[in-house]
């Protein structure tokens, strides 16, 4: 055994028979979901430079709708990620039927929801824009509707997308949503430069590229989805109709977390308002920050559906001994690989920061903020993130969504201007806000852990 396997190894064991995952195995399926996260980092990079060439109205006009648009693409997600932890028990229990009526309802509710969404917002966008910005420039109004009217087009493909990506993952089949995500942003990245560079179409430009991405990247992962050669394989006739007793199951794993994650996203709004209250300097460190602080948590990004999917398939089973040993696994693995990214990330940051044309307070800044956040991120970012995705694999919805919006929503908001308007700590105290969150957070789950109450739900 090598070195890493020995240190990633749990101290309590469980029989050889019972493993049901090799590490050969959880290599093949962490490998592509940190890939796959890591090349959404650097296409989104690209995005935003290529996006500076289309003008200050249109950059501002994307900026502003980006953050209506991230609350619907997380509803999406949430509702494919309720789905994986339905599929993935399933998969487990070794009850194919079931499986394949829960991955061909998560497409049912994920086509039916976003078409509702998109409808809502194609008649109220408008409206709901000038609510919202409607002090802004006509100029930046304009990207504004143009670009939100094209990109709210994208809801059914986004959803769709989102369902057949998390039926892989429950599945275990990685690989395949790295394939497809890849493809779908290098039709997003061309058709930017082309909409920007060539076109010369301003926010039209750059939202027609993410629409056809969208919907090329749903064609593709739901075709992926009907091979009879998958371990479970979508059923037309059950993906056409709505069977009530499905959808309910993966709408009480799907709806707590999308309340969560909407949370989260309207909380980021509020903060951002005080952010912008601070002056140059920081709002361009917090900015830039900001962009290194989602580079250094990939690894925490990547891992959560890797969690769903391994936690799943024991609780299916109905191995919770084995649930336990592959949480504790897991947890093992995550802080190794978070520690030395994170490490790395440091290490590079004399090589990242020339790249931006900034003053020496900003560059000091941001230094400290990053320091912060990858210090916490590189030792405890397993236990805020991922192994929340393994409580709610096993069915502790309830007490993840509570504990991620009294921890994230309330508290992290509120020290935030404690120490940003009371301390007056600045971008600072924003940072250090975030990590005692992730500290209480982290300190609530091992606690729900060792209590054992997060294997006292039944989902199937």
């Amino acid at each position: 055994m090598s070195f890493i396997a020995k240190i990633t190894e749990p101290r309590i064991q469980i029989s050889e028979k019972r493993k049901r995952f090799s590490d050969s195995y959880l290599r093949q399926m962490i490998v592509p979901l940190f890939i796959e996260q890591l090349m959404l980092m650097v296409v989104g990079l690209a995005d935003t430079m290529m996006v500076s060439h289309a003008g200050e109205a249109t950059v501002s006009g994307v900026s502003l709708d980006t953050m209506i648009y991230t609350i619907f693409i997380l509803v999406f997600s949430a509702l494919g990620s309720g789905g994986a932890v339905i599929v993935s028990q399933y998969i487990g229990r070794g009850d194919k039927e079931s499986a394949e009526t829960s991955a061909s309802q998560i497409f049912h509710l994920a086509f039916v929801i976003s078409a509702g969404l998109m409808l809502v917002l194609l008649v109220s966008g408008k409206a709901l824009l000038s609510l919202l910005y409607g002090s802004v420039d006509p100029e930046v109004m304009q990207a504004c509707e143009t670009y939100l009217w094209i990109v709210t087009l994208s809801f059914p493909a986004n959803a769709v997308y989102n369902a057949g990506t998390a039926l892989h993952r429950a599945m275990g089949k990685t690989s395949v949503t790295m394939r497809v995500s890849m493809a779908m942003n290098l039709v997003n990245v061309i058709g930017n430069a082309i909409g920007i560079f060539v076109l010369h179409a301003g926010a039209a430009g750059v939202a027609w590229p993410t629409t056809i991405s969208w919907y090329f990247a749903a064609c593709v992962m739901t075709a992926m989805c009907f091979r009879k050669e998958n371990e479970v394989t979508v059923r037309l006739p059950k993906m056409m109709r709505l069977i009530p007793e499905t959808a309910g199951r993966i709408l009480k794993v799907a709806v707590p977390n999308a309340v969560e994650s909407g949370l989260f996203q309207a909380a980021k709004v509020l903060l951002g308002s005080l952010i912008a209250t601070f002056g140059t300097s920081q709002i361009a460190a917090n900015g830039i920050g900001q962009t290194i602080w989602s580079l250094s948590a990939t690894v925490v990004s990547a891992m959560s559906p890797a969690f769903i999917s391994v936690i799943g398939r024991c609780i299916g089973a109905g191995d919770h001994e084995a649930a336990d040993y592959y949480l504790r696994k897991l947890l093992r693995i995550t802080t190794l690989l978070t520690f030395a990214w994170n490490a790395l990330i440091l290490l590079c940051l004399p090589l990242i920061l020339p790249l931006y044309d900034i003053t020496a307070e900003t560059r000091h800044l941001i230094i400290v903020i990053v320091i912060i956040h990858n210090l916490f991120c590189g030792t405890i970012g397993a236990f805020f993130g991922p192994m929340s995705a393994g409580l709610r694999a096993a069915g502790d919805v309830r007490f993840t969504m509570l504990a991620s919006i009294f921890c994230t929503v309330f508290f992290r908001t509120a020290m935030s201007f404690v120490l940003c308007l009371g301390f007056r700590m600045g971008v600072t105290g924003i940072a250090c806000a975030m990590v005692m969150d992730w500290c209480l957070k982290a300190l609530l789950c091992m606690h729900r852990y060792k209590s054992g109450k997060w294997l006292q739900h039944q989902l199937i």
